[in-house]
């Protein structure tokens, strides 16, 4: 079994700026009207993300995501975004990856909250 990849909010960061993964926000919608949203991170909350793993799925071929990069998960803290992840490879995902410390280390990082 592949091996969960854990990423620092600044390795995430820069994977962002030079476009080689997709964001996804794992938190529930409520979670990003009392928090705030992370710029350019994708929404798309914990019980929707089995989506990941159809490449014929509408956030693939909208361009929304893109298939051949990286899918870097956050949640709160990093709890459920680990999980998420042994989840997803369990599935077959593979280029995936979530950020240590969750929203809470992105929010003190580089990265812009909107």
């Amino acid at each position: 079994m592949q091996k969960i990849k854990t990423i620092r909010a600044d390795e995430a960061y820069q994977m962002l700026q030079e476009k080689k993964c997709n964001l996804i926000d794992i938190r529930e919608l409520n979670e990003l009207e009392l928090t705030g949203k992370v710029e350019r991170a994708n929404h798309i909350p914990m019980g929707n993300l089995d989506i990941l793993l159809d490449e014929d799925n509408d956030v693939f071929k909208s361009g929304q995501l893109d298939k051949d990069k990286e899918m870097v998960l956050f949640c709160a803290g990093g709890v459920r975004s680990e999980l998420a992840v042994k989840s997803l490879i369990a599935k077959g995902c593979e280029n995936i990856s979530h950020i240590e410390g969750g929203f809470g280390s992105i929010s003190k990082s580089n990265f812009k909250i909107v």
